[in-house]
């Protein structure tokens, strides 16, 4: 009798899994409508809202910063209309976090869901329709928190599960992915948002020597994907397949990247030695990935994994161009192996987690479009390939995609 129920017990839990790997449904991204700043003229502005225009050794060091990023343009939900409401915003001496949270506990529920509607609707499906929320952001210290609030502006059901990710930065969206992966694999027929929305208001502040790298490279945006794993309900096809997912800290890197929330807002730390410490260890965070995709599949009898890292398609953060040049640099990647995250990077700038939803969907654009060009599947991009985010610890984030076989999910 006990073995009958065990036996039961096991066939309904091996019942609850999905059919084979989650994947990306449906992909969609989002900015603020307000302010939109060149990079070539943001030094200038930057310093002329912030009254600081007599500082002009640090606004010429700003310039040449700017210059070297890669960026063309920005947006930003911050505007000289709530700074003349705000001048506490300005000076990091001053209380000044009460009001960023007033103002962005609205904004990044709200940008996040520009990007939802528009993936709920590719997707096909009603939002009611929708199991699990993953809500990531470094924008919002409130309970109740941004997922609840985006969750009433969808009109998801009361009985959605949802789960809120704060303060991962940079690796946010592709964690948010990651356990989205496992949520949808472990829950059949489940069928995942996931959110990640930014606004730089929270950080923002004047002008001095120790933060002008972030005044250059950030910017806001959001990102929305529907994950879903098999069976698949008609009308749904997959853009992405998520094969395997890891995640790497390396040792004693706590000092290089990380964020402290004071009274005066939120400070960024990036030390100059990010880039050459990722360099140094993303080649084994790509063969722990791969070895663990060669487990899944059954393809590991022997524990090594050989991939030719140029015969992959490459999602990587852009966290700045001495990371992706590093990267490019030690995989000894081919020319335009990066380009879906430098394209990103020169028209968005650095949205912390939700930049990687950027990059997914741009490479998704790319394949589809050498498509209606050349009509010929030969040239689409490859089977195989990585989706990579690093973030505060300094942790990695490393996720095997695959392009579906069916030419219609893409």
């Amino acid at each position: 009798m006990i073995r009958a129920q065990g036996a039961a017990m096991h066939e309904s839990r091996s019942m609850q899994h999905s059919e084979g790997p989650a994947a990306v449904l449906a992909i969609a991204t989002a900015n603020p409508s307000g302010t939109i700043l060149s990079q070539d003229e943001f030094a200038d502005q930057f310093f002329r809202i912030a009254k600081s225009d007599q500082l002009i050794g640090l606004k010429e060091k700003l310039k040449k910063i700017c210059h070297k990023t890669g960026i063309e343009k920005r947006h930003f939900h911050l505007n000289e209309e709530i700074l003349r409401a705000h001048p506490e915003f300005l000076d990091r001496a001053l209380p000044s976090l009460d009001a960023r949270i007033d103002i962005v506990a609205t904004e990044v529920p709200k940008l996040a869901e520009s990007a939802s509607v528009k993936a709920i609707a590719e997707w096909g499906r009603p939002a009611t329709d929708i199991t699990h929320l993953v809500f990531s952001t470094y924008s919002g210290y409130r309970a109740p928190s941004a997922d609840l609030r985006l969750a009433s502006l969808l009109g998801l059901r009361t009985s959605v599960c949802r789960t809120i990710l704060s303060l991962h930065g940079c690796y946010g969206g592709a964690r948010a992915l990651h356990l989205a992966k496992e949520l949808a694999e472990n829950n059949r027929g489940a069928r995942v948002l996931v959110a990640c929305s930014e606004i730089t208001l929270v950080c923002f502040t004047g002008p001095d020597g120790s933060n002008l790298v972030g005044h250059a490279l950030f910017g806001d945006g959001a990102g929305a994907v529907i994950v879903g794993a098999g069976p698949l309900a008609a009308g749904e096809r997959p853009v992405f397949e998520m094969v395997s997912a890891t995640q790497t800290t390396i040792p004693e890197t706590e000092y290089a990247l990380g964020m402290q929330v004071s009274e005066g807002g939120l400070d960024f730390h990036l030390a100059i030695q990010v880039p050459m410490l990722l360099g140094q260890n993303v080649e084994q965070c790509l063969r722990d990935a791969f070895r663990s995709a060669a487990a899944l599949v059954g393809d590991d009898d022997d524990g090594d994994v050989e991939v030719t890292w140029n015969d992959l398609f490459w999602a990587v953060h852009p966290g700045g161009r001495p990371i992706l040049d590093k990267i490019e640099d030690v995989l000894q990647l081919e020319p335009g192996k990066l380009e879906a995250s430098r394209q990103v990077l020169r028209e968005y700038g650095n949205m912390s987690g939700a930049t990687i939803v950027f990059v997914l969907d741009e490479l998704r654009r790319r394949r589809r479009r050498r498509r209606e060009e050349e009509g010929d599947h030969d040239h689409q991009l490859p089977e195989l390939g990585v989706m990579m985010a690093f973030g505060p610890g300094i942790t990695i984030e490393t996720m095997v995609l695959r392009i579906p076989s069916d030419p219609k999910g893409n």
